[in-house]
């Protein structure tokens, strides 16, 4: 496995950058879905996280996860960017949901 090149790009507070995994393409009694039929995935590793918010009312909110750590984010949250050939998400805080142990 190739040596991946470190990542360059540091989230703004508040935000996360997730890779995302792949959609499924079968479902859990064994039927291949087309890619178009394929669900929008959920889950995804992080690799990097931005500083703490502070809210408007000045509360500290502390990212849910950390990186490395695999998470499940709101179906349509975050913002997808493409650069040099891979696809990231930027995903707030409030949209993380759940991490996977």
């Amino acid at each position: 496995m190739a040596k991946e090149k470190a990542l360059n790009l540091h989230p703004t507070a508040g935000y996360v950058i997730i890779e995302q995994t792949e959609a499924e393409t079968r479902t859990a009694s064994g039927i291949y879905l087309p890619e178009k039929a394929a669900d929008k995935p959920q889950k995804g590793v992080i690799l990097a996280v931005g500083e703490a918010e502070i809210t408007d009312k000045g509360v500290t909110k502390n990212a849910p996860a950390k990186v490395g750590d695999i998470v499940i984010y709101k179906k349509w949250g975050g913002n997808e960017v493409k650069l040099d050939g891979r696809d990231f998400l930027f995903v707030k805080f409030d949209d993380i949901l759940a991490t996977i142990k």
